[in-house]
């Protein structure tokens, strides 16, 4: 039997498609359907190891949580990672096969597209349903041709497709006919519903605007989806603003009306830097220019006890407790725009008023001696000198580490768990003081006078052990860290809620076939 297969596409970029894809499959599991996520070509430098070894985009390993599966590199066959403004470096199957530029990888979509179709043919044969999640917008006409992302995709496989769009953003009905307008006559004719996202009001005033939308397109709207109070996913590759659970509703959207009590970011969140609510322990993290898995931060980002803020290399630099040097996937030209901004002085400042220091990956090789970059990986080719504040140094190789790992963070004995994804191998003398003994053998290091720990590992404050003894030894003295993965857990099922009580499940158990699995089974 081949899996039904329907696709989540969006007017925007940030219009939600990642959210409703991983809450169409919570709500297919309840219903107890075996059903995979799946995004053809992705752009993004948030990324998860998988247990086949690979690497894919951070929100596919959400959505694979959705649906009750272990992330696999058949969920996003092809993952980009920029490194330029007019380059990347191109995963298939999970793996690097190189760096392009944009001519050369419009060039190379042919082979993509080989990979792409034969993920979905091996998803297509193991599960029931395949919800798959397109990229950016359907209506980009520079990039029609060979398109694997969007329309060219759902064209290949015949599938139908969900149009997602954003109230809050304003203009959502020219969105959404804008958009279809764009299409060819078979795309439009493969477009089932729309849905609309993010509203914030009464429902009542919206009516008169969905009723045209459907007598002017022919197309049903399948729901509209509110703010969610406190809802939290991981993003997948903007840097985020949105508060922790315990802030107050943003203003209204646009033309929606009367401000309800629902509140929060169904979606993605936008690409500036912010404050966040305010704790015992103070927090920053630079917003490097490649800045790459600032999800790591999440946990920090809703903590009750910390005052977490990312801060824009044009920012001026605040007091804090613990600064946070994030990955990159750029490290020396990233290194560069840090000294650029003021940064290499700052840190050095705060290590002499007795602040706390943490590298993690990039980071980590930022504050060693020297990193080398023989190859021309993240660049030009050639070396450039660290921050100097660990006795190591850094060369950048081809092959990448990817591993899922666990282990013991060396500060309170706490267990902790993550994963390592990283081209370049460390050495020196500081590595002798490791931060974390893991399944593999030590890691990262930490200075003689304590006020510096680095580490390559990935996903460090998920552990709440480990959190807690992280945010000891910066300062805090009694911390009590939420359960983050049981956080995830729930906002999962608060999102499968949402389709519920918001979308109409008619026609979704139609759009998906579900009666026909019943009758079959």
């Amino acid at each position: 039997m081949t899996a039904r297969t329907v696709m989540v596409q969006g007017t925007t970029s940030d219009a939600g498609k990642s959210t409703l894809v991983a809450a169409l499959c919570r709500w297919l599991v309840r219903q107890e359907v075996r059903v995979a996520p799946f995004k053809p070509q992705n752009m993004a430098l948030n990324s998860a190891v998988t247990g086949d070894g690979g690497e894919i985009g951070r929100a596919q390993a959400v959505q694979a949580q959705a649906a009750r599966l272990a992330p696999h590199t058949d969920m996003n066959p092809v993952l980009l990672k920029p490194n330029s403004d007019t380059g990347a470096q191109v995963i298939i199957h999970g793996h690097a096969i190189g760096n392009m530029e944009a001519l050369e990888y419009h060039a190379y979509k042919n082979t993509a597209r080989a990979a792409v179709l034969e993920s979905h043919r091996r998803l297509s044969a193991q599960y029931s349903v395949v919800v798959v999640e397109g990229a950016g917008s359907p209506a980009e006409i520079n990039l029609r041709a060979g398109d694997i992302a969007n329309m060219g995709f759902a064209e290949a496989v015949d599938c139908p497709v969900i149009l997602i769009a954003d109230i809050d953003r304003g203009g959502v009905f020219a969105h959404l006919v804008g958009t279809l307008a764009l299409l060819s006559a078979s795309e439009q004719a493969r477009v089932a519903g729309f849905v609309i996202n993010r509203f914030r009001g009464d429902l009542a005033l919206l009516q008169p605007g969905l009723d045209w939308l459907e007598q002017h397109t022919g197309k049903p709207v399948l729901g509209v989806l509110p703010y969610l109070h406190g809802l939290h996913l991981e993003a997948e590759d903007a840097v985020p603003t949105t508060l922790s659970a315990q802030q107050p509703p943003p203003p209204p959207s646009p033309a929606c009306g009367i401000t309800s009590d629902l509140a929060d970011v169904v979606g993605q969140p936008s690409r500036m830097a912010s404050s966040f609510i305010r704790g015992s322990l103070r927090i920053v993290v630079p917003i490097l220019p490649h800045i790459s898995n600032h999800t790591d931060f999440d946990p920090l980002r809703l903590h009750p006890q910390v005052d977490f803020s990312f801060i824009a290399l044009g920012e001026a630099i605040p007091a804090a407790d613990l600064i946070i040097l994030p990955g990159s996937k750029a490290v020396r030209g990233d290194l560069a725009s840090l000294r650029e901004a003021g940064w290499e002085a700052a840190i050095q400042r705060h290590l002499r008023y007795g602040g706390k220091l943490i590298g993690i990956c990039g980071g980590l090789q930022m504050l060693g001696q020297s990193i080398y970059d023989p190859l021309g990986l993240e660049g030009e080719a050639g070396s450039s000198a660290g921050l100097g504040l660990l006795e190591l140094g850094t060369t950048l190789q081809a092959e990448k580490q990817l591993r899922n790992m666990r282990g013991t963070l060396m500060l309170e004995g706490a267990p902790v768990s993550g994963y390592e994804i990283h081209a370049g191998v460390s050495a020196g003398r500081a590595l002798q003081h490791p931060a974390v003994q893991l399944e593999h053998g030590a890691d990262g290091a930490i200075s003689n006078d304590g006020q510096i720990l680095a580490t390559y590992l990935h996903g460090l404050f998920e552990s709440g052990a480990a959190t807690d003894a992280l945010l000891h030894w910066a300062g805090l003295r009694e911390a009590a860290t939420p359960d983050y993965r049981a956080r995830r857990e729930a906002d999962l099922e608060r999102l499968a809620d949402a389709v519920e009580q918001y979308l109409d499940t008619a026609k979704l158990r139609e759009l998906f076939a579900l009666e026909e699995m019943s009758c079959a089974n």
